[in-house]
């Protein structure tokens, strides 16, 4: 069994794009049984999920109504393989050195949830299956193949 690869989604208030990335990335890691799993947060965490946020993951089967937003952390980031960044530099700042990816030209959640989750998802996506065929790469040459 390959370790568990953690990614850390981040943006500036942890309650809408690094969520949506990170429930849908939990969402596509459990149901292809892969060693996958994301957390998100922000340094300005908003007090509750926006409504849009939540109404919008619910029409795609993701329910987050219980989540609170996450203060981003020296300490939540010491897992993560990976970052992957909102407009955010706090992750960076926090967890110098850790690979960082910048998602930085998503659509706003606020302007158009659809729109947002369609950038969100295919970036999600293309990562996991970038992540999967590492691991199975790092596999092969662990057992000399």
């Amino acid at each position: 069994m390959n370790p568990m690869h953690n990614v850390a989604f981040v943006c500036p208030h942890g309650s809408a794009k690094s969520l949506i990335a990170a429930e849908y990335f939990n969402r596509l890691a459990r149901d292809s049984g892969c060693a996958l799993a994301a957390t998100t947060s922000g340094p300005e965490p908003d007090p509750e999920v926006p409504s849009n946020v939540i109404d919008g993951l619910l029409n795609h089967a993701i329910d987050v109504r219980g989540y609170h937003p996450t203060m981003i952390s020296a300490t939540g980031l010491a897992d993560a393989d990976c970052i992957v960044s909102f407009a955010c530099d706090a992750g960076m700042r926090l967890a110098p050195g850790k690979p960082v990816e910048r998602w930085d030209d998503c659509p706003a959640v606020s302007d158009d949830f659809e729109i947002a989750w369609r950038f969100i998802a295919g970036h999600v996506e293309r990562l996991i299956k970038r992540l999967e065929s590492s691991a199975a790469t790092a596999t092969r040459l662990e057992q000399g193949s």
